[in-house]
């Protein structure tokens, strides 16, 4: 969660950190709902509100609390990213990428923010956007699968990209994933 002053016009947070810490989400929640209702509430204190409804098995009402995080500063990164996960939770794609985005060029060297932005452009099928996102990540059997689907499916060739799908017997149901997901190209009759 994000550290937030101690104090915020009427509302004194200080118990907040002890309250987190026992998680005692049912305080936490009343205490920052009571610091949200101030004017001069934070991005810290929205974002956080969301986090404790998260944590308290409330996760609906978490994306208007992000929302209101990244309205009052739209460079607090992690409220970006809590924001794409809570639209992709509520099956809201565009959303969901371009809060993904959002976080991604706020904080370039958060993998998980550009793995889930590469995921959900792979989903949306924004081919070229996808393989942009997908070359910026490390080496993995995902990785891999990604970029012959994407190869396959913009027509561009994609036998090197199978060899290296198949070439790990590890990850050969990722590979057959890949494979059979991609609406142009070719399934092999060989998978070994």
């Amino acid at each position: 969660m994000a550290k937030i002053s101690h104090s915020l016009g009427m509302v004194n947070l200080s118990q907040l950190p002890r309250l987190l810490q026992q998680q005692d989400w049912p305080a936490a929640e009343r205490l920052l709902r009571r610091a949200a209702k101030d004017k001069a509430a934070t991005a810290a204190v929205f974002y956080n509100l969301g986090k404790v409804l998260e944590a308290a098995g409330k996760p609906a009402q978490t994306a208007a609390w992000y929302r209101k995080a990244v309205a009052k500063d739209p460079n607090h990164a992690n409220a970006w990213f809590e924001l794409g996960r809570a639209q992709l939770a509520n099956h809201d794609f565009a959303g969901a990428e371009g809060a993904f985005a959002k976080a991604a060029a706020l904080s370039p060297d958060d993998g998980d923010a550009l793995l889930n932005l590469a995921r959900i452009r792979l989903r949306l099928g924004k081919w070229d956007t996808a393989r942009a996102a997908w070359a910026q990540l490390p080496e993995s059997a995902e990785r891999t699968a990604a970029m012959y689907r994407i190869a396959a499916e913009l027509g561009a060739p994609t036998a090197e990209l199978r060899r290296a799908l198949l070439a790990d017997p590890a990850a050969r149901a990722t590979a057959l994933k890949a494979l059979t997901r991609t609406a142009k190209g070719s399934l092999p009759l060989r998978l070994g």
